[in-house]
């Protein structure tokens, strides 16, 4: 490997130990003793009444400019001016300081969170700058690694991980009987298959809404969950008022807290999301999506006004579940502000249109919660029964190059070819 290939895979592992140890700034064995005194020379000088000062790290011959922030202590101030008092390097003039400053900031790519993607998303949906101009975003719903891998390669925009569908693969009705740690495992695959997927196209993941259900209890639970969720790469979550164990919004015998625990419920989840960015940088926090059962349970005007409730307390999206009229859809898209999701569940309670129609109603997300996992289901049960016949499966299945593929394999194969090339 190339001296200065070297040099920039040396910066970046050690801006990471710096964080967790600061005095191995004191030994930049990558950098020339020239190099290493500048940059000590450089702590003392750019800052030297505060605790937090810049890092200014020039390597050799490539053009690399690293600015880290880190905590400076007295007695390593002291041991960078007698260092630099020996050698009597002159300190960096604001010009220079600036210029580096300019060309790092330049240099340097910083690549937007999942519900910064989700959020522009949404943006360009609303204000009609979206490329496809005559459907709502479409969300195919996934529910587990290899599942987000088929959305993301199919080319669609993003997608949602539905409950139903992970307690299903699990073997499970959709009654709750799924915990939140189970969900956020599953999340964890969600994400590691969308960032596969985005590395072999050569393309940013895309962003994945996540089953949230109930919170998994009170306020507190639900801003773990958020939380939760937000580590494990989800763009955004949606948080239901059905009362736990929740269920399918189009079985039988769901009902829903009161009104104002409703509210309280979408409260927190906001409330975590801004504290999440708090911690972690604007952006960061996973958009709420706040979602009503209660037309079945309290009527049409009760989820309306959840709705606008919903949208008082800072949600992000709504989604009025289960509507049975063309007319509700209608009357609920024209009375609720900010991005809505329609709910496609084919032979479900509410009406099934076409994408442009869902637009034109102003429906700015749908999704299909469970196309994929119920066409799989038949897939397999099909193939299951020829097996059992004795009939050849060919017809229902991909050939074996394919299915490698479709997992990875192809992937995989081209990156263990590459190191073994480096060795």
């Amino acid at each position: 490997m190339m001296r200065h290939e070297e040099n920039i895979k040396n910066i970046m592992t050690t801006r990471m130990q710096w964080k967790r140890n600061p005095r191995q700034k004191e030994n930049c064995s990558f950098l020339s003793p020239l190099e290493r005194n500048r940059s000590l020379k450089y702590h003392h000088n750019f800052n030297n009444k505060s605790l937090l000062s810049g890092i200014l790290l020039v390597v050799g011959t490539v053009n690399v400019i690293m600015v880290c922030c880190t905590q400076i202590h007295p007695e390593r101030d002291a041991k960078a001016s007698s260092i630099t008092a020996r050698k009597r390097i002159p300190p960096f003039s604001n010009h220079a300081i600036a210029a580096f400053a300019s060309k790092a900031s330049s240099s340097l790519t910083c690549h937007p969170s999942p519900p910064d993607i989700l959020r522009d998303l949404l943006q360009s949906e609303m204000d009609g700058t979206r490329k496809n101009d005559k459907q709502p975003i479409l969300l195919p719903c996934c529910f587990d690694g290899l599942s987000a891998r088929l959305v993301a390669r199919s080319g669609f925009e993003a997608t949602f991980m539905t409950g139903f569908g992970v307690s299903g693969v699990n073997g499970y009705p959709d009654a709750q009987l799924i915990s939140y740690a189970e969900m956020s495992n599953a999340a964890n695959s969600v994400s590691e298959g969308l960032s596969s997927a985005a590395l072999e196209m050569s393309t940013q993941p895309i962003p994945c809404i996540a089953d949230g259900d109930t919170g998994y209890g009170n306020a507190m639970n639900v801003k773990r969950t958020v939380f939760g969720y937000g580590r494990a790469g989800m763009a955004g979550i949606m948080i239901e008022d059905q009362i736990s164990p929740k269920r399918c919004g189009h079985v039988a015998g769901k009902q829903v807290v009161e009104f104002g625990e409703a509210v309280e419920r979408i409260r927190a989840a906001c409330d975590a999301r801004d504290e999440y960015e708090s911690m972690y940088g604007k952006g960061t926090g996973p958009l709420v999506l706040a979602r009503t059962d209660s037309l079945v349970t309290h009527g049409f005007e009760d989820a309306i006004q959840r709705c606008l409730a919903f949208r008082d307390v800072g949600c992000d999206m709504t989604f009025l579940e289960a509507p049975q009229t063309t007319d509700q859809m209608r009357e609920y898209c024209q009375r609720v502000s900010g991005p809505k999701l329609a709910n496609m569940l084919e032979y479900g309670n509410t009406p099934i249109l076409p994408p442009e129609q869902l637009k034109e109603m102003g429906y700015t997300l749908a999704a299909y919660p469970l196309t994929l996992l119920s066409a799989s289901i038949k897939a397999m049960k099909e193939s299951l029964q020829l097996i059992r016949d004795g009939l050849p499966t060919n017809d229902m299945i991909l050939s074996f190059e394919e299915t490698k593929d479709e997992v990875g394999f192809t992937q995989y194969s081209k990156e263990e070819k590459r190191y073994k090339d480096d060795e």
